[in-house]
């Protein structure tokens, strides 16, 4: 397989093919993100695409499901997703699921119907970044849509029937203590009414190539305590509602894992958070934390 830079893709993901389809991010102007960076966002090259395919049809006979990278694909065309994914059901046909990022509001430039036939072809996971349910928070960091058009597009993945996957990212709204707060009670309230398929939880890291990295250079940020991080994450978990959802604290950003489903391990998510406040689990250490 040929990959252009570095090729970022979820943790559930890891033993998916990753055919690289477009390169870099159509939105790129989080202020937290560095990933995409150096890359500006462009439809891969496709008879590289192509050749691609042609290898996983020989190598990869063993990965029943494929992740198309970059940043979010769902921001090509309707019409080339729909040939890409009947060349991939066609050429790979041991395949069971096609995921991918999505932005929110590339989501909203999608219909249903659009969504329902692509779920037909093959999409059977969509990742999307609400990162926070605080609009506050969503503009400061530039995201790009506030927590309705959050909601909005989490009902429509919803009503075509594909499973949506949504990462949170705690300590986002810096140190602060009413902000983080705020931030987490308001993201659980927003992913009350999302109710996705599964909720993944990353914790914040600086990088030095964003702009939020630089504003914490300069003193305009702080990362909350990590204290407050787990306050914030205790606040999340106690604060959604009884719907059925996976929830994954697994990212090696996080300073502890919690891994299960809701409502059924609310009580003992809320027990591991608890140890972890009193100093009764072992915590990662720095150096093992990455993104």
């Amino acid at each position: 397989m040929q990959y252009e830079g570095t090729v970022i893709r979820p943790p559930s993901e890891a033993n998916s093919i990753i055919l690289q389809v477009s390169i870099g991010c159509s939105h790129n102007r989080c202020t937290f993100c560095g990933a995409y960076k150096d890359k500006t966002f462009r439809l891969r090259d496709e008879g590289e695409i192509e050749g691609d395919i042609d290898f996983a049809s020989q190598y990869c006979r063993r990965q029943q499901t494929v992740f198309l990278a970059d940043g979010n694909v769902l921001a090509l065309p309707h019409r080339f997703l729909v040939d890409l994914f009947n060349k991939i059901r066609q050429r790979l046909p041991w395949v069971r699921r096609i995921s991918m990022y999505a932005g929110c509001r590339d989501i909203l430039n999608r219909s249903v119907d659009q969504l329902a036939e692509l779920k037909t072809l093959g999409l059977g996971r969509l990742y999307m970044g609400l990162e926070s349910g605080h609009n506050p928070v969503l503009a400061a960091v530039n995201k790009g849509a506030s927590s309705e058009e959050m909601i909005a597009a989490a009902r429509r993945v919803r009503a075509a029937a594909v499973f949506l996957s949504v990462t949170c990212l705690l300590g986002l709204a810096g140190a602060q203590p009413a902000a983080s707060l705020a931030h987490a009670r308001d993201t659980a309230r927003v992913l009350n009414r999302m109710q996705p398929s599964q909720i993944a939880i990353l914790t914040l890291m600086l990088l030095d190539n964003t702009e939020l990295g630089q504003q914490a250079q300069r003193g305009e940020f702080s990362l909350p305590t990590k204290q407050q991080l787990f306050y914030e994450l205790r606040t999340l978990i106690a604060g959604l509602s009884d719907f059925g959802t996976l929830v994954q604290a697994n990212h090696s950003s996080n300073y502890f894992q919690l891994d299960g489903r809701l409502p059924r391990d609310r009580e003992k998510f809320l027990s591991i958070i608890d140890q972890a406040l009193s100093g009764a689990i072992s915590l990662k250490p720095e150096h093992l934390r990455a993104l």
